[in-house]
């Protein structure tokens, strides 16, 4: 049997390290899914308990050099730990970075050398070794992963720095102990600065990376911690984990919800928008359903626990939302091969430029400096982080808006999709039949009469379109009438005597199996067949008396959406299992020409593999249950929610406010949430493509101009918080209207 566990990963230094750890986990018997994600600095793991167990999984990314633990719960106090160490390197190198800039480079700006260049010179090394000391975990990574043959981010900088660092030493080393003044030129302050700037990048990065995983920690901090529990006629105070399935829960306005359940004393109006995202607060009484992490607003009531723990709409949220982040998009596999490659690609690049000057007549010194500023600029950080940090910000905004998307697939496959298909009922309609016609046959009885008769019939009846009628007959106030030899007649309708007459109600089938007329009635039930309503004829003896006219009503909000839908430029199309003028109808009414009517649950699949064939990229919306083959077979499965059961398998996007119009937004924010990965990589690549180069040197023969070691630090450590930055600026989104 397949399980799933997220691992913290401790000690991933750049993206290359993310896809090593994703690439030999993969080569493991037992684990059949391993997605590293570099934004959040977790393992998503498939795989079967049968061949391999947790805990060997985490002995092998311990082998790797890793550190690795379970992920659960916040992890604040570690991540909080984790960005406190780096805010104190960076400014411990900062302020020691200071002196050395100014005894370094204070006569470039005019400043007076306060000491002779032996002296000045003794003060930079020992400047420059606390600098490369306290930035000691860089040098350990970079090493260890050099001796591993497996080269990261931090290899490059410590190889670079080193380069720098020990070049200067040797000329100090002349400075110092050769007979009189001798000049030369130290490159101390490169080694320094570039630590600074790159601690700096570490610190504002993981800052950056905390805000973007906020998401989660929100919708985890919205479940309460303390429960009023009724046991034995007494309350009391206990925390929620000892609270069980059947326990009775008081509420007072104010608190939060603890489980979820059903109430069963009082009523109240509670605030659900951190759940759903609906802002008005619905008014809950007797028999309703209430959601655990929801506030009580007014009244006082007693909710009976239905669900604890992990099975809590809330802790299904949280489940899919880390899921979805878990889980990576088509396009991100072109940038995880890009930065596996990256980092050894750079070395050999440094290299080739460093010997190639040499060649060309330049110094040493020149060589030296193409080959750290090469080493120092290139940054897979930023590729790295292009798509996490965008999925983490787009899958928070729609889990705080009520809309679940499970995977990063459905990102990407959203924008692609050019029609949509809509499943008929409980989807597009209320799923709850009405009758909206009694119509009386000319010499019959009146519609009254038809509804007590019918109301009689099929209070006995468990059909859905019984429901209907009885609850017709109920609003009238009508009184049944006794009913012998009732009998339901499987896809035709009920009979039975009344007062010793035969009565029937349902199709013209049943009508002829009963030898009663149908005659001129035909017409009119076909005209109702073609409003899109299901027709039930009453006979009574021998003759018609009265027509029913039962439908399911539109959802309000079914036709914006299809005009939403259109005006973003696709296709909409309806699937049903009603008969052609049924769904005609309804088609008619919300503007929408592709109509496939008269298919079982079984053959939606079949149906949306043929228009799949046609060529249209499809996305389908269905209740998650009859609908479950079509939206498994569409490109994009799009399940509305109940409110409370969320957990729904197939589909790929969970609208959790069964509100319709979630359905046009739910395909803005993956398309918004594409553009913005979109985004990230294409700056991550041409950043690189243009910062390497001019690194390597290639603008100083034409311009005399040669990248600084520290400057190329700086743009280096800047390059992963603008792409971070640029997700960040997600949280402007806002939800379309």
């Amino acid at each position: 049997m397949n399980k799933k566990i997220s691992l913290k990963i401790i000690g991933m230094h750049c993206a290359s390290c993310a896809v090593k750890i994703e690439n030999d986990l993969r080569k493991i018997r037992g684990i059949k899914l391993g997605n590293v994600n570099y934004g959040s600095e977790k393992v998503y793991v498939e795989y079967d308990e049968k061949e391999i167990s947790i805990e060997k999984i985490k002995r092998i990314i311990e082998k790797m050099g890793y550190g690795v633990k379970e992920s659960g719960g916040r992890d604040d106090k570690d991540e909080k730990k984790a960005i406190r160490k780096l805010r104190n390197t960076f400014l411990g190198s900062v302020i020691l970075g200071l002196p050395l800039f100014y005894l370094a480079m204070g006569k470039m700006v005019g400043l007076e050398a306060p000491f002779s260049f032996k002296v000045s010179v003794g003060i930079q090394f020992v400047i420059t070794s606390l600098i490369m000391y306290l930035n000691a975990d860089i040098y350990i990574s970079g090493v260890r992963k050099l001796i591993e043959r497996n080269p990261n981010m931090d290899s490059l900088v410590e190889t670079g720095t080193l380069a720098a660092y020990f070049y200067s030493l040797v000329v100090s080393f002349m400075v110092w102990f050769a007979p009189g003044e001798v000049g030369g030129h130290v490159y101390f302050e490169s080694a320094g600065l570039i630590l600074v700037f790159i601690s700096l990048g570490k610190y504002l990065e993981a800052v950056a990376k905390g805000k973007t995983s906020e998401a989660i920690k929100k919708l985890v901090g919205l479940s309460a911690k303390k429960a009023t529990v009724v046991r034995g006629g007494k309350e009391m105070r206990v925390a929620v984990s000892e609270v069980k399935v059947g326990d009775i829960v008081l509420v007072r306005p104010g608190e939060k919800v603890t489980c979820d359940g059903e109430m069963v004393e009082g009523h109240s109006a509670l605030d659900e928008s951190m759940i759903t995202g609906e802002s008005i607060s619905v008014e809950k009484k007797k028999g309703d359903m209430v959601i655990g992490g929801t506030i009580n607003n007014t009244g006082v009531f007693k909710f009976k626990v239905m669900k604890v723990g992990e099975d809590t709409m809330l802790a299904q949220i949280v489940k899919i939302v880390e899921a979805a982040i878990g889980s990576k998009a088509p396009i991100a596999y072109l940038a995880d091969r890009v930065s596996f490659y990256f980092v050894p690609a750079v070395m050999v690049v440094a290299i080739l430029a460093f010997v190639l000057w040499l060649l060309a007549g330049e110094s040493f010194v020149f060589g030296l400096t193409v080959f750290v500023s090469v080493l120092i600029i290139a940054c897979p950080c930023a590729l790295g982080l292009a798509t996490p940090t965008a999925v983490m910000m787009g899958t928070g905004i729609g889990a705080r808006n009520g809309i679940l998307i499970k995977n990063s697939k459905a990102l990407e496959m959203a924008e692609k999709v050019g029609m949509v298909v809509f499943d008929k009922t409980g989807t597009l309609t209320k799923g709850k039949a009405e009758v909206k016609d009694v119509i009386g046959v000319e010499g019959g009885i009146s519609e009254k009469e038809i509804v007590k008769i019918a109301y009689s019939l099929e209070k006995n009846s468990e059909h859905p379109l019984a429901f209907a009628v009885v609850k017709k007959g109920e609003e009238e106030k009508v009184k049944a009438v006794r009913v012998r030899k009732f009998r339901a007649v499987v896809g035709k309708g009920v009979e039975g005597e009344i007062n010793g007459e035969k009565v029937c109600l349902g199709t013209r089938g049943l009508m002829g199996d009963h030898g009663v007329e149908v005659g001129e009635v035909l017409k009119k039930v076909e005209g109702l067949e073609r409003e899109g309503k299901t027709v039930m004829m009453l006979g009574v003896g021998r003759k018609v008396v009265g027509i029913i006219g039962v439908s399911d009503s539109l959802k309000k909000e079914a036709k914006e959406t299809v005009d939403d839908l259109k005006k973003m430029g696709k296709k909409v199309a309806i699937i049903t299992g009603d008969n052609k003028r049924v769904g005609e109808a309804v088609g008619k009414e919300l503007g929408i020409e592709k109509v496939i009517a008269g298919v079982l649950p079984g053959g939606k699949a079949k149906e949306i593999k043929k228009l799949q064939k046609e060529g249209n990229v499809v996305a389908m919306v269905g209740d998650g249950i009859n609908d479950a083959p079509g939206l498994a077979q569409a490109d994009l499965g799009i399940a509305l929610g109940s409110g409370t059961d969320i957990a729904i398998e197939t589909g790929e996007i969970v609208l959790i406010k069964d509100d319709l119009k979630d359905v046009a937004r739910a395909i803005d924010l993956s398309r918004y949430t594409l553009r913005k990965i979109k985004q990230n990589l294409f700056w991550a690549f041409i950043y690189n493509s243009i910062g390497i180069p001019v690194a390597a040197g290639v603008l100083y023969p034409f311009t005399g101009w040669l990248l600084n070691p520290a400057l190329a630090g700086a743009a280096m450590a800047f390059s992963s918080v603008s792409v971070v930055s640029n997700s960040l600026l997600m949280r402007g989104y806002k939800v379309r209207g």
